[in-house]
């Protein structure tokens, strides 16, 4: 009878791993879609053609060598979806808590689960350096950021290793990735946006900042929206579990807390906006949805509804200043990546001990710094290096031209272009 009770939760809860993995995988076409509304018609295609290549490079470089990085094992040679079942069994009889305590699920679906926020990590450079980063450049800065820098810093954190053998990271909390996955974007992505500097016209010789809209807000709402749906798996699939009664519990909390937190968001940078521009500004809304997301990112599982909505809705109103600042800065996001990932992502790491009596804000902030530390500096030395061997920026005339034509050859919206000459 137990055998079967745990051959029933080892597939309960492998499957709700790929379940979860396979929607975190759906954020990579919300990402897409974001991006492709919030820049220029004439760089539609370069932005889909980057995210269909950061998100292959991304499984490759994480199966090679960044997954062994991680957390130990050579993926990539070995077969880690054969399991010994016997031996399975055996590891798991003699524990005083049965099957209720530890996860129990096949390494397959651990790697498939991994590999996704690999590529969210990824997709918010993208964004950031948008319409006017050679493509080619682009891709090879993912090569190293997969591979090398993401699971580096995470065989800190999740992994629990210590960082370059010197100190750990003590009681450091980070759920699903505030930090860990959404704030080493915003920090890869910075690095990039300095070197890279701001897209022509963006700013006036007095320092004011100009707007550029992007081409298409159904397609930015789009991908908000399945950025929102795929945020269920990457939360709830963190819970790691799902075959026993406390773990499910878990994970309906951390699907309210998710979508709570993502709603407060929204409605906080839509009254925020409406108060500093006297406008309904959508795209404000949409990074506040965002932002409320990444803010509950850290710990979905602790705060009660009310407190994950007020949390989100503190993300809503953070982001909207955020992006303010950093025009006034003149650093220069398209999509308002680097605010709604990485100065958000800060905040949802600061309110974990809130609600999480197991972690304080020493460790966080320790966390934090390490985190945004590490990959800033290697972020900015593979750019610099990029920069002097092939370029990083395309050339005056492709950026006005556009860089769907210069780096793909290929036009997004060809009939419209054609009649609206």
């Amino acid at each position: 009878m137990e055998n079967n009770v745990f051959h029933l939760q080892y597939a309960m809860d492998t499957f709700y791993f790929l379940v979860c993995g396979a929607l975190v995988m759906w954020m990579a076409a919300g990402f897409a879609m974001l991006e492709a509304g919030l820049v220029r018609s004439k760089n539609t295609t370069e932005i889909l053609t980057k995210n269909v290549a950061l998100f292959a490079i991304s499984c490759t470089m994480y199966l090679v060598c960044g997954y062994a990085i991680m957390y130990g094992g050579n993926i990539f040679l070995s077969g880690i979806a054969d399991v010994d079942v016997a031996s399975t069994l055996s590891d798991f009889a003699g524990r005083e808590d049965g099957f209720e305590g530890g996860s129990i699920y096949s390494g397959a679906s651990d790697f498939f689960f991994q590999v996704v926020f690999v590529a969210t990590a990824m997709s918010i450079v993208s964004g950031a350096v948008a319409e006017r980063m050679k493509l080619w450049a682009f891709l090879a800065f993912a090569v190293v950021m997969t591979g090398f820098i993401y699971p580096l810093e995470g065989s800190w954190t999740w992994g629990g290793q210590e960082v370059f053998g010197l100190f750990s990271l003590g009681d450091f909390s980070d759920f699903a990735g505030s930090g860990i996955v959404h704030m080493a974007g915003a920090a890869a992505a910075l690095a990039g946006v300095l070197l890279l500097g701001a897209r022509k016209g963006k700013y006036s010789a007095d320092g004011r900042a100009n707007a550029i809209p992007g081409a298409n807000m159904p397609l930015a709402t789009l991908g908000t929206f399945i950025l929102w749906m795929g945020w269920f798996g990457f939360n709830g699939g963190s819970v790691l579990k799902l075959g026993d009664i406390a773990n499910a519990n878990s994970v309906a909390m951390v699907f309210l807390n998710t979508n709570a937190a993502a709603a407060g968001g929204a409605i906080a940078a839509l009254i925020t906006a409406r108060i500093l521009f006297k406008k309904a500004d959508l795209t404000m809304a949409l990074n506040g949805a965002l932002a409320g997301l990444v803010a509950i990112t850290a710990e979905p599982s602790t705060p009660s509804a009310l407190e994950a909505t007020i949390f989100g809705g503190l993300g809503g109103i953070l982001v909207v200043f955020s992006i303010l600042t950093l025009d006034k800065l003149k650093i220069d996001d398209p999509v308002g990546a680097i605010s709604v990932h990485g100065v958000v992502g800060l905040l949802g790491l600061l309110l974990v001990p809130i609600t999480n009596d197991g972690a304080n804000f020493g460790d966080q902030l320790l966390g934090a710094v390490t985190i945004f530390v590490w990959v800033f500096v290697a972020s900015l030395v593979v750019w610099s290096i990029l920069k002097a061997v092939m370029g990083i920026r395309v050339s005056e005339e492709e950026e006005y031209e556009g860089v769907d034509i210069a780096e793909c050859g290929i036009e997004a919206y060809p009939e419209f272009a054609k009649n609206s000459k």
